[in-house]
């Protein structure tokens, strides 16, 4: 069996790239940075979105670095020290641990369970048996896509769909990736749900996943390609892309049409409110694990 060699320690945050790029120069497979007081009282977080450049970092981390099981540890606690030396202690002790090669895809699969949003909508992964076979069932796979239903946004717009009456009505998932948010829309009577994503791999995803559930749903990379107008739109992003994207999104909405967005975090309110004021008035609907959802009508 392949097994790697890892070693670790605590670094002060302002050293810690340094060291990182230090140890993947000398041969590291990989290297792990993460906050040292993680899941304590001590626990720093820090926010950040694809595309920004981040300045804050942890006072304290946990740098950890993998080698081939062929380096000796001799050797690697050799370069271990000498950085040391070279950061001026800033770098601590160390510690080895064999790390054995693991089945990825079934240490995976354990960490997500049926989650029920409401009584009648469950989701539930394709390796896992219905907990309620009379509910609506989504069987979710998300491959390479964002979307299962464990993280908040996800559940702050799955309940929030929940709640509509969506019989009849036109929906779109705008950054649909797994496809969760337009199946769900799907199941629960709409007349016409769409989805768009620029990751090939989420659309990839979306379809595999709707054409497992029986439910049609149009998916896109080209909202271009979408409908003109919609009387639900959905977008579970990030505040950055939800700001840049205010003219697009609200393009897609019937006059009167119902809004939601999420992915936004308690100090990003005001300036995603500020970005859709021309076209809708949003407010803060909904809150957990300390992110919001935000929604509103469209003006006539």
């Amino acid at each position: 069996m392949t097994s790697w060699i890892e070693i670790s320690g605590a670094v002060k945050g302002d050293v810690a790239d340094a060291v990182a790029d230090a140890l993947m120069d000398a041969g590291a497979l990989a290297v792990d940075v993460a906050d040292l007081h993680a899941e304590a009282d001590g626990e720093q977080p820090i926010f950040g979105e694809p595309g920004m450049s981040l300045d804050a970092r942890w006072a304290d981390s946990r740098i950890a670095a993998l080698f081939e099981s062929e380096v000796s540890t001799e050797s690697i606690e050799a370069l271990w020290n000498g950085l040391r030396s070279e950061f001026s202690e800033s770098l601590g002790s160390h510690e080895f641990r064999i790390v054995p090669e693991t089945d990825w895809v079934r240490a995976t699969q354990a960490q997500f369970e049926p989650i029920e949003i409401t009584p009648q909508l469950w989701i539930v992964p394709t390796w896992c048996d219905p907990p309620q076979k009379s509910a609506i069932n989504l069987r979710i796979d998300p491959g390479l896509a964002f979307g299962t239903g464990t993280h908040p946004t996800t559940r702050l717009c799955l309940e929030w769909l929940s709640g509509l009456p969506l019989v009849g009505k036109t929906v779109l998932d705008y950054g649909c990736g797994s496809g969760i948010l337009a199946m769900a829309a799907a199941a629960l009577g709409a007349a016409k749900t769409s989805g768009v994503d620029i990751d090939e791999n989420a659309i990839e995803a979306a379809r595999r996943n709707s054409e497992a559930n029986g439910l049609s749903v149009n998916y896109t990379t080209s909202s271009d390609a979408l409908d003109a107008r919609f009387d639900i739109v959905v977008a579970n992003i990030l505040a950055g892309p939800l700001t840049v994207l205010a003219p697009a999104i609200c393009a897609h909405l019937n006059p009167g049409a119902a809004l939601a967005l999420a992915g936004i975090l308690p100090p990003q309110v005001e300036r995603i409110r500020d970005a859709y004021a021309p076209w809708i008035a949003l407010d803060v609907e909904a809150e957990r694990d300390g992110w919001v959802r935000m929604g509103g009508l469209r003006r006539d």
